[in-house]
């Protein structure tokens, strides 16, 4: 069920991330060249005179690696990501941080679960931990359906039991925003399939931005 489940939607998800990145390597390339022809005439006015615009070339190529490396940096790309997200309010948002909620069985039975989100512009990765179980990133995509914004999680489970064997699952989490302006936290819920031929639902609410923290169990 889940593979069938897991290969239907991601038919039906269009390739999405972040960020466009035709429009991010224009902006870089338009940024690697004015930064480049301000550096070399500031040397060329202050230091030398003499300085030859061939050299611009090499002070582009430094410049554009600097730019993309700061752009690879969780620290830079949530600053751009936040001054983005507050010129247009239906970009994608900021899942980084520490998450807590509950995992509900097929039998209504709730079990607490907790989570960390490390997102970047290229990538999102999520690690799931329950007190008899805990689970690592298979795959993810970030997706807007009909203006809706929604998280595609595949993801393998470790049972703590080790005569248990692992299992794989995948969900289609919604993404909703809780909470009033100052209080503004996002929520993550959807239903989950696993290979065991099991189902139930999965509802997280993220209480901090912070992604370094311990939330496992054992």
């Amino acid at each position: 069920m889940t593979i069938l489940y897991c290969q239907q939607v991601k038919a039906e998800l269009n390739v999405f991330r972040i960020v466009r990145f035709d429009l991010l390597l224009k902006y870089i390339a338009f940024a690697t060249v004015v930064l480049s022809m301000g550096i070399y005439s500031l040397i060329q006015t202050y230091w030398f005179p003499q300085f030859s615009l061939f050299k611009v070339v090499t002070i582009s190529s430094i410049v554009s690696t600097v730019l993309v490396m700061l752009l690879l940096t969780s620290f830079v790309s949530r600053k751009v990501w936040a001054v983005l997200s507050w010129f247009d309010k239906s970009m994608y948002p900021d899942l980084n941080g520490t998450w807590e909620g509950e995992i509900t069985l097929e039998d209504g039975s709730n079990l607490v679960a907790r989570a960390v989100i490390r997102q970047s512009l290229l990538a999102t990765q999520v690690d799931m931990h329950g007190e008899t179980t805990k689970s690592i990133t298979l795959e993810t995509t970030p997706t807007i359906e009909q203006g809706q914004r929604k998280l595609y999680y595949v993801y393998r489970s470790t049972p703590k039991n080790p005569e248990w064997h692992s299992y794989n699952g995948s969900t289609l989490f919604d993404i909703r925003t809780v909470g009033d302006k100052k209080n503004k936290k996002y929520e993550l819920s959807g239903i989950y399939y696993t290979d065991r031929k099991t189902i139930g639902r999965i509802r997280l609410t993220q209480v901090c931005t912070n992604s370094n923290k311990d939330v496992s169990f054992y």
